[in-house]
């Protein structure tokens, strides 16, 4: 019996690109070719609005598109959980938070399913088994890098996530995240927790490339998803210009 993992990506999502879902399908294709676990679900969580990166829409608005996003997926869900906290969660804590409700679900009674109180982030078929659920945090090599940047993360947070929940890490063909994790004590203590996967069909379409080309009103069309496209035209998000045909909703 094959232990069970789940995928969780944290970030901006402003907006939420296909390679942002592409990252799930790869994971899971890759663990799923190599029969080394079940993978039961996948979980996007935006950052709260107190973030305050550059060009951050509204997380009402990253939510909505999120969910535009995944109406063709099956298995990956958003989770509005970190956007409805007082303030910015660490991703340790968002983290902490999924993966302890995974877990005490699988073991509860099931009084939340009959009072209808489940978050829609949950996977289904969760107490198809009574193992716990290990969840893993699924990022680009960008992530991986950035726990090098002096004072973004604290090597307490960085050792609790790779120790106890672990990374996926999509990397571009090239690339050389394994140089990385050599260069980085903590990372190299863990190593056996970090997958690293590359990714062989490249896809440089980013938010902030796609916030750019919106702001010079400069078509977007199939660099989003049609109902996370028409939803930024329709609410005006990033300075959106262009009122050309190929990016006015769709009727």
């Amino acid at each position: 019996m094959l232990p069970r993992i789940a995928f969780i990506a944290c970030g901006c999502f402003s907006p939420p690109t296909p390679m942002h879902l592409r990252m799930f399908e790869i994971a899971r294709d890759f663990f799923e070719m190599h029969a080394t676990h079940k993978v039961v679900g996948g979980i996007i969580s935006p950052t709260h609005d107190s973030y305050g990166k550059k060009g951050l829409a509204p997380s009402l608005d990253r939510c909505a598109m999120v969910k535009l996003a995944v109406q063709s997926s099956s298995w990956i869900r958003l989770s509005d959980w970190e956007v409805h906290q007082p303030q910015w969660m660490r991703t340790q804590s968002v983290l902490q938070y999924h993966q302890n409700y995974l877990n005490n679900f699988i073991n509860s009674p099931g009084d939340e399913e009959q009072n209808g109180l489940l978050p829609g982030w949950l996977p289904q078929g969760l107490r198809d088994r009574k193992d716990p659920i290990r969840l893993k945090l699924l990022c680009g090599a960008d992530l991986l890098e950035s726990f090098a940047v002096p004072g973004l993360w604290a090597n307490e947070d960085i050792e609790e996530i790779v120790a106890n929940y672990g990374l996926v890490v999509i990397s571009r063909c090239g690339s050389n995240p394994e140089k990385f994790i050599f260069e980085s004590d903590i990372l190299s203590k863990y190593q056996r927790n970090i997958t690293l996967i590359t990714n062989w069909v490249p896809n440089e379409v980013s938010s902030s490339l796609v916030r750019r080309l919106l702001g010079r009103g400069e078509s977007v069309k199939y660099l989003l998803d049609d109902l996370v496209l028409n939803y930024v035209i329709r609410q005006g998000l990033y300075n959106v210009k262009s009122q050309d045909t190929s990016t006015k909703p769709v009727a």
